[in-house]
Formats: structure tokens, sequence, C-alpha cells
């Protein structure tokens, strides 16, 4: 019998979004270790804010918010209140009620710019890896460290010398620009769209962008990133990078640190193993070089396995730039962009937690 298609327009719906969500669904899981995170973090939330005058956003709900737009790839801060005022899932999940409005985008940026300012995105990736939950997932012992170019919010027609005798006769968007007689360098030339992006090239005959540089430090047992800088873009940024996040490493004794073969440097080799560091360096061995590690490190098995487990960083560099939108920089500047590669590495780690703590 056809079922008739009836428009039942009821008045009072007594529906609650948690009963809409699945009791198996991974947002669940993320939903308690952040509330986790979120709960140990609330004094400094409370240093950030006045004491008195008009209630913000919860810093909770907007860091729920922007942890659902790294998840499902939401292209901007509109489209996500868009989404938020007719998902239930996602109501749910950021803790507002089937009746409660929606903030205005241009409010939800505003506030968000408060916890730009703050050390929060790396408070809150320390805080989900110190959980109950996940400090017994982590290795103490073994590492590997990557890093990865992130586009810069600008174009490099926005690439001027710095003394300014090269800007346009007559200013306006997107003006003409002749490269042919200009040999444009970090040392002489700047955006003026973004001035700490650098122009970068990875490799020979590859083209010269406007970018910043994002490093990653992983642990080796799940593959939990357990520190993310940015950087300038620079020649020596990966290795100068990689030797902060392992000096800031808590000294529990020797451990090892895997890396491709743009760390095979005798600096970075010899700096490693004055922090107690063990460098599991890929070799870049040619007719014009020999490499840094000679058989004294890659004659133990244990070199073999960090080369065979460093490899999965690069599956956190792909998701952060394919699924989080890392590919190109959503902020301007240094300190906004370091905040949002933080943040996102952080969602990294939420997106694999359920299924590690369910096998754990």
């Amino acid at each position: 019998m056809r079922g008739e298609d009836r428009q039942n327009q009821v008045l009072f719906s007594y529906v609650r979004p948690d009963s809409r969500v699945p009791a198996d669904h991974p947002l669940r899981v993320i939903r308690r270790l952040m509330d986790a995170a979120l709960a140990a973090m609330s004094d400094q939330f409370d240093a950030l804010y006045a004491k008195a005058g008009r209630p913000s956003i919860p810093p909770e709900r907007l860091l729920r918010a922007l942890l659902l737009q790294a998840l499902y790839s939401v292209r901007s801060e509109r489209q996500l209140m868009e989404q938020m005022n007719y998902n239930l899932l996602f109501r749910w999940f950021v803790g507002l009620s089937v009746d409660e409005p929606v903030w205005d985008a241009s409010s939800f940026s505003k506030n968000r710019d408060r916890l730009l300012r703050g050390e929060v995105a790396a408070a809150f990736l320390a805080a989900v890896l110190e959980t109950a939950e996940v400090s017994g997932l982590l290795s103490a012992e073994h590492f590997s460290v990557d890093g990865t170019l992130i586009a810069a919010w600008a174009s490099v027609k926005s690439f001027r010398r710095k003394n300014g005798q090269d800007l346009p006769p007559t200013p306006g968007r997107n003006g003409a620009r002749d490269f042919h007689r200009d040999r444009p360098a970090n040392e002489t030339h700047a955006s003026t769209t973004d001035p700490d992006a650098r122009l970068y090239r990875n490799g020979r005959g590859k083209e010269a962008k406007l970018c910043f540089m994002g490093h990653l430090l992983m642990e080796n047992r799940n593959g939990l990133l357990v520190d993310a800088q940015l950087t300038p873009a620079t020649g020596t940024a990966e290795r100068e990078a990689a030797l902060a996040m392992l000096g800031d490493l808590p000294d529990g004794g020797r451990v090892t640190v895997g890396t491709d073969k743009a760390y095979d440097t005798a600096d970075f080799v010899a700096d490693a193993r004055t922090l107690n560091v063990t460098p599991h360096v890929a070799q870049n061995c040619n007719e014009h070089r020999g490499s840094n590690i000679d058989a004294r490190t890659t004659r133990h098995p244990g070199y073999a396995v960090s080369q065979t487990i460093r490899k999965r960083i690069e599956e956190a560099n792909g998701w952060l730039k394919t699924i989080a939108g890392m590919n190109r920089a959503p902020f301007r500047g240094t300190a906004r962009m370091r905040w949002a590669f933080q943040f996102r590495s952080a969602a990294y780690n939420l997106v694999r937690l359920p299924r590690l703590l369910a096998t754990a």
C-alpha cells in the first residue's frame, strides 16, 4: 500500500539532540575526551576574560565549533554557522539546544580572535594527551619528526621590494606585474599582504611560492602528534624546529627520532646527540657527498624500525592539508597560523583516538 505524503507541521516537539546521535558515533568519544581537556584548561580561560561585563560566547563552545570545522572540512566560519543552524549533530556536539539561536558569523569570529591571542591551541594539544585515557597510549622513547609547506594567504604579485621602488604607478586590485627584470629575494622583498610569508622553493625545477613551514613531532607507538610548530619557511627551519621540539620533551633518558633525508646534516646529528637523542636519519648519499649517519647507527634493528614507522607522519601532514584545510593558510601572520596549525594537530589526534581506545 502506498503511503500518503502528508506534511506534519507540529507546533511542539520534545526532542533532545542527544537522542538523535547514535550510541556508537565516534563524536561521542571525541566529545568526552574534549570535555576532559577543556575542564583542565578552565583556569587558562579565566585569565583571558574580564571578571565583569557582558558574557561572551563560552570558549568551550568556540573550540568545539572550530573542531567541527576541521573535522568536516567546512570552508568558512560563515558556512559553519549556517550548518550549525540546521544540523542536530553539530548542535549536540557544541552544546546548543534545538531552540537556542546560532551566533552571527562576525560575532563568532571576533570571539575567536580572543583565543588566537592566547596559547590556547598548544595547551589544548597538551591537555588532550594528558587525559587519563590517552596518556597510556604514548611512547616516551621513540619519535618521528617532519615538516611540510603551507601556502600563504598572499599572491606572488604582492612580493614587492622593501624600499618601495617597484610599486605600480596606479595602485589597484590585481595590478599588472613584470617579473622579467626583477630577481625577488627574501632579503630585499616582502609581501605587502602577509609580511611574515617567505618565498620558498621546494627542490630543483619547482616554482617558488610564498609559504610557511609546519613541523610535527610524532610518537611512534600509536602515531599521535605530541608537538606542532609553525615557522617562516627557510632552508634550516625544519632542523631548527625539530631540535626545539625535541628539547621540550621531558627529561626521561635517551630517545630516538626518525627523520627523512632533509635532516642528514652534520649540525643536526651533532645537536641531536647533545640533547641525548639518537638520530635515526635516512641516509642522504650520492656521488657528491656521504651520509652523516654510519654503521654505528644503521646496524641496529631499531634504525630500520624507525625508518618504517616515521612514514606514518606523512599521514598526519596529508590529513591536515586535505581534510583540515591547511593546504592554504586560513590566517595571515606567523602567530595566528601557528595557532591554527597546533589546533588542527590536536584535531588529528582526536580523530584517531576513538579507534585506538577501542582496541587498546
